[in-house]
């Protein structure tokens, strides 16, 4: 078996486990993840992610309709000084 067909071959529950090993560093029998299985979870995670819908993503972050407003507009040139309550 190639590394594609390894890849096509993840299942939704396989891809679930995957994500909560990395999250909590451990397999679900409670062994913990070396470093380069970390690095193989994650990499497999990304691939099944790229088979998804953008939206349905991890880490997904929509992007804005409108821009930033400003902090600070031409109108408001006049300062207000902070008033401290003890």
């Amino acid at each position: 078996m190639d590394l594609q067909q390894l890849l096509e071959s993840i299942t939704p529950e396989i891809y679930e486990s995957l994500k909560r090993a990395i999250e909590i560093g451990k397999w679900a029998d409670g062994r913990v993840l070396s470093d380069g299985q970390k690095e193989l979870c994650i990499q497999a995670v990304i691939a099944y992610d790229q088979r998804k819908p953008a939206e349905q993503r991890t880490g997904y972050v929509p992007s804005k309709s409108t821009a930033c407003e400003p902090l600070h507009t031409a109108d408001e040139d006049q300062q207000t000084p902070l008033k401290w309550e003890e």
